[in-house]
């Protein structure tokens, strides 16, 4: 068969529909996946996307052609879809296309949490199964079933946090959930916690009437930013399409970089296991390195990737991870990422700790300054790479994922993107003049 090959990336299978990704390829990806792993029951849930539901009719129509039950657990945040893979250990696919405009789709594919399908894992597998025909014959015909385990879900989430100490807090926060998938759950969620919920866009509709579904385009986060400030909120908290995502907005409107949140909620929890190891990615601010190692802990770099994070997390036995793009991952959770938890875990911190969230980014924001993630379009990243490397060759050069380099008083990281035709630069220095010199000049090289 063919299928476009292009939709089968690092960390998933994403594409446009229907002219990358229809369903009779949905279809054949079903079989593919159950001919790799030999699986005997699949899960599989759904975003809120309009071609969600007819993808998975024919993603299931395979898997159970293939010989396969399917568990059907319905429209889920992803976070609700890897906590079913993990409480029944099992395989699974969500059809979502995350932060992605409404007209993509794909597929995040679990082989056994905290392990995903990558593209070096598997995701190729099932392209090579594809293209092949070579899918194994059949041991029957599979059933659907359907489950619910939103319950189990929200109580396990509440275990994480301590509820009591936000009693009498009069905690008030703002969240935009952009009619994606989390609307639902988080209302639940919330309606369990003494404080009062402002809600915006919670209802799920693929046509995403209000605004897009990533938190990181400053445009998508833009009213909820005001709706902080007039309501005068504790905070405001941001969700990604499909939930796996989260970003902060602090009690003076101002978006919370992930790296400096990871760095917060990293030291937070270290209070609870202290010595504990903490993973990050290799865009991220100094700021999580030291205040990690500050606080007891062993941070741990590693390359950009829900895939790759969450297997260093668990072959190393790490307490916690986070991404610059708001992924956090946690030990408790099947070294899995949620945006909820950190949403749990930020009420807790402000209730108990007594500060702010302003006053505890204060300190953070005035050592590290920031470029934040600059991208463009070029038409040889490998050779604007090397460029790098040969220009800034007296620096400390790292090619753990693109290439890293590191100065006494700034550093950056450039890599090709894994998802979208396009060079990412991440810069950090230890002033405002330092940073915009030194963020002009790698600019000019990529751009050449």
């Amino acid at each position: 068969m063919r299928i476009t090959p292009g939709i089968f990336k690092a960390y998933d299978i994403r594409g446009i529909y229907p002219t990358e990704l229809d369903e009779p390829g949905a279809h054949a990806i079903g079989r593919a996946f159950v001919t790799l792993l030999g699986a005997r029951r699949v899960i599989v849930g759904h975003d809120m996307r309009l071609s969600g539901p007819a993808l998975f009719a024919e993603v299931t129509r395979g898997i159970m052609e293939q010989g396969a039950d399917v568990i059907n657990i319905g429209l889920v945040s992803t976070d609700q879809f890897y906590f079913a893979c993990a409480r029944l250990g099992l395989p699974g696919m969500m059809v979502t296309a995350s932060h992605n405009p409404k007209h993509y789709n794909g597929f995040k594919m679990v082989r056994q949490m905290p392990y995903l399908l990558s593209g070096n894992e598997g995701i190729q597998d099932l392209r090579r199964i594809i293209e092949a025909d070579a899918f194994a014959p059949s041991s029957g015909q599979g059933t659907m079933s359907a489950l619910d385990l939103s319950e189990a879900f929200i109580e396990t989430l509440l275990g994480m946090i301590d509820v009591t100490a936000l009693a009498g807090q009069e905690l008030t926060v703002v969240a935009d959930t952009g009619n994606g998938t989390v609307g639902p759950i988080l209302r639940r969620l919330y309606a369990r916690l003494p404080v009062t919920l402002i809600g915006l866009y919670l209802e799920p509709d693929g046509n995403l009437p209000n605004h897009g579904l990533d938190p990181l385009q400053p445009e998508n986060r833009a009213e909820l930013e005001r709706r902080v400030i007039t309501a005068g909120a504790a905070a405001g908290f941001a969700f990604d399409g499909d939930g796996d995502r989260f970003f902060a907005i602090d009690d003076r409107g101002r978006f919370v970089p992930g790296d400096f949140m990871t760095a917060l909620l990293g030291r937070y929890l270290l209070r609870r296991r202290p010595r504990s190891k903490i993973v990050y990615d290799v865009r991220a601010s100094w700021a999580v390195r030291d205040l990690i190692s500050a606080s007891g802990g062993t941070p741990l770099m590693e390359r950009v990737g829900h895939a790759f994070i969450k297997r260093r997390m668990a072959d190393e036995g790490a307490l916690f991870g986070g991404e610059v793009t708001g992924h956090y991952y946690f030990q408790d959770f099947t070294y899995a990422d949620s945006g909820l938890i950190p949403s749990l875990l930020i009420l807790e911190m402000l209730a108990t700790g007594g500060h702010r969230l302003s006053r505890l980014l204060e300190p953070i924001e005035s050592h590290y300054i920031l470029s934040g993630e600059i991208n463009s379009t070029v038409a040889d990243p490998a050779s604007r790479l090397q460029a790098l490397k040969e220009r800034f060759h007296d620096g400390i050069i790292e090619t753990l994922d693109g290439v890293s380099v590191t100065y006494p008083d700034w550093h950056f990281n450039v890599r090709a993107s894994n998802t979208e035709p396009l060079v990412r630069l991440n810069l950090e220095a230890l002033s405002q003049a330092t940073m915009e010199q030194r963020r002009d000049e790698v600019l000019a090289i990529i751009r050449g």
